[in-house]
């Protein structure tokens, strides 16, 4: 099976920086799947890894943590699945990622035709595809899905049938990927839903998400706030810059609120006004139930078949805004260049392998 894998952490100009390699194939044991990827989508956490750094790696390291496929095999310990199942997931970030690929070899004097990747991924972190979706559509879905609904209904505590309706949240960068899902999941949970945008097309893609107004995150947001009737709001969901709208943030919060942030700090933040307010700050992390293999990783899986189930009701609508075909190691450093960019809307996947 082919990989686009790489050693070296390099600029991603660089064509070194990925690259396709031969791997073997692996097989599904205990509570593992093996699924034939049929697509992928790229995030934010795939161009973190990927920076560069000062650091070789022994092994080639495959990345990918989006995907939608088939089951091939499923392991001794699993018994929701079985071979031909059509799943969706975000993987472990501690294991190899989803950006491989198979070879079928028909002679061995003719070339390798190409028909698909495969991955093992934990059972416990699968959900079943949606049924109305392709898998380009399905794989742009996993891991920001998981990321805003642990945040809103685990991490900030938003009771999600509506028990805190009519209550404000701030999203900052909302139309990212997270962002996209984490609006149309606080509608769901009737809050009033105030996103953040700076050009005219990510305003409107977060209005199209389901966002009740948009405010500027390059202004002064805890000003931008109270400009549109607000002093404070009862949740922040911060996805960009968590050093560089902290100020805004402990303003904007509410007394006894809740801010969430997916984006680790890189200075000391002053809570001092968080104190005074007795307001909280928690982190989300989507891979921290596979990486701590903790009790509750099945979580997960369940959570992803509840969003199947709304997205097939069209309660909650695609957030893929750019489909790239082949899935390739040339492809794949092109996507992650346009994410380095920070001018993307929405998720892209890839599909096809070439």
């Amino acid at each position: 099976m082919k990989a686009v894998y790489l050693t070296q952490y390099l600029p991603i100009a660089n064509q070194n920086s990925l690259l396709d390699l031969e791997v073997p194939k692996p097989k599904a044991k205990g509570k593992d799947l093996l699924v034939e990827v049929k697509a992928i989508s790229v995030n934010p956490v795939d161009t973190k890894v990927r920076a560069p750094k000062d650091k070789v790696e022994p092994q080639p390291r495959i990345l990918g943590w989006d995907a939608a496929g088939i089951l091939v095999e499923v392991g001794s310990q699993v018994t929701e699945f079985q071979p031909g199942d059509e799943v969706y997931y975000a993987g472990d970030i501690t294991r190899p990622g989803s950006n491989s690929q198979r070879l079928l070899r028909r002679k061995t004097t003719e070339p390798a035709l190409t028909v698909g990747e495969f991955q093992l991924v934990d059972a416990r972190i699968v959900g079943r595809k949606p049924k109305n979706l392709d898998f380009a559509h399905a794989a742009a879905f996993p891991l920001t899905s998981i990321t805003a609904w642990e945040a809103l209904f685990t991490r900030l505590n938003i009771d999600q049938k509506g028990a805190d309706a009519g209550k404000s949240i701030l999203i900052i960068n909302g139309a990212g990927g997270v962002g996209s899902i984490a609006i149309q999941l606080a509608k769901l949970a009737k809050l009033k839903v105030i996103a953040t945008a700076s050009r005219p097309e990510t305003v409107a893609w977060c209005k199209k998400m389901g966002a009740d107004v948009v405010v500027n995150h390059h202004h002064n947001l805890a000003e931008e706030i109270k400009q549109i009737g607000y002093d404070t709001v009862n949740y922040i969901l911060c996805l960009n810059d968590t050093d560089g709208h902290w100020s805004a943030m402990t303003k904007a919060i509410k007394p006894q609120g809740q801010i969430c942030s997916v984006v680790e700090n890189k200075q000391p933040l002053d809570m001092k006004t968080l104190k005074s307010k007795s307001a909280s700050l928690v982190w989300e992390f989507m891979f921290t139930r596979s990486m701590y293999q903790t009790k509750d990783m099945i979580e997960q899986g369940k959570l992803l078949n509840e969003l199947s189930q709304l997205i097939e009701d069209d309660v909650i609508v695609s957030t893929c805004n750019d489909l790239v075909k082949p899935i390739d190691a040339k492809n794949l450093r092109d996507v992650h260049q346009r994410l380095e960019g920070g001018k993307t809307i929405g998720k892209i996947a890839l599909a096809e392998w070439n």
